[in-house]
């Protein structure tokens, strides 16, 4: 399917105009919308978080064999791979990839040192996380994310469609209107698989020694990172 537009041809001002069109429209609208413009050459990269869980439940209604990467930094929790493997029963026509970091964990001490998501964490979801995206989103037009603008004041202003420089793509958020609460409600309503953690007080779970589960209200993102000044990874930032 040939896409209407790509990142090289669109500009901030279409982006509004079609922002705009997005806002009377629901998330399964959205989600149509985006697999109309671009077919094959969308993406969907799921962390496998509760967002994760309403989205890939959502896609396979309008794309039953649609693509899904999860960035497999080889750091993440058993519940996580878990999870996966029960996605992959549930939604078997999915064509679900672990993409893999070029570096093992062994090879990355040897070159950067031992534990360099404690010493240097940024440099860790670089090497882990933001070079294999870069790598698996080479050829694809666009991608779909689950951000939320409630999840953390850099998300805040996230839109429906936007440029991403970063990737050199286009992003789709179908979800950014969406709060904790409603999340869950679809997850409970649709009876869909989750990550156990969750009940564990795991609002936001990511690589396990950079994740801390969260007591109280406050930022659902408050968990990650929290020895180091640092709450997300680079794939969402400028």
């Amino acid at each position: 399917m040939a896409a209407s537009f790509s990142y090289a041809t669109v500009t901030e001002e279409d982006l509004a105009g079609i922002n705009r069109q997005l806002e009377q429209q629901d998330t399964l609208e959205v989600i149509k919308w985006a697999y109309d413009q671009w077919g094959e050459g969308l993406i969907y990269a799921c962390s496998f978080g509760a967002e994760g869980m309403v989205l890939i439940d959502m896609i396979s209604k309008v794309k039953a064999d649609a693509k899904v990467i999860f960035l497999d930094t080889h750091l993440h929790f058993k519940e996580t791979y878990d999870l996966i493997e029960e996605v992959k029963q549930r939604y078997p026509q999915l064509r679900i990839e672990l993409i893999q970091p070029d570096l093992s964990l062994e090879e990355q001490a040897k070159q950067y040192g031992d534990q360099l998501w404690v010493h240097h964490p940024d440099q860790c979801c670089r090497l882990r996380k933001i070079i294999p995206l870069h790598k698996a989103l080479t050829g694809a037009a666009a991608w779909l994310s689950g951000l939320r603008r409630e999840q953390s004041p850099t998300r805040a202003h996230v839109q429906f469609v936007n440029l991403d420089h970063k990737f050199q793509s286009i992003k789709v958020c179908p979800l950014i209107h969406w709060t904790w609460e409603e999340v869950w409600l679809y997850i409970k309503s649709f009876n869909l698989p989750y990550n156990p953690l969750h009940d564990q007080d795991y609002p936001s779970i990511g690589c396990e020694p950079c994740t801390l589960p969260v007591k109280g209200e406050g930022d659902s993102r408050a968990g990650r990172w929290a020895h180091a000044n640092k709450i997300e990874c680079g794939l969402h930032s400028p």
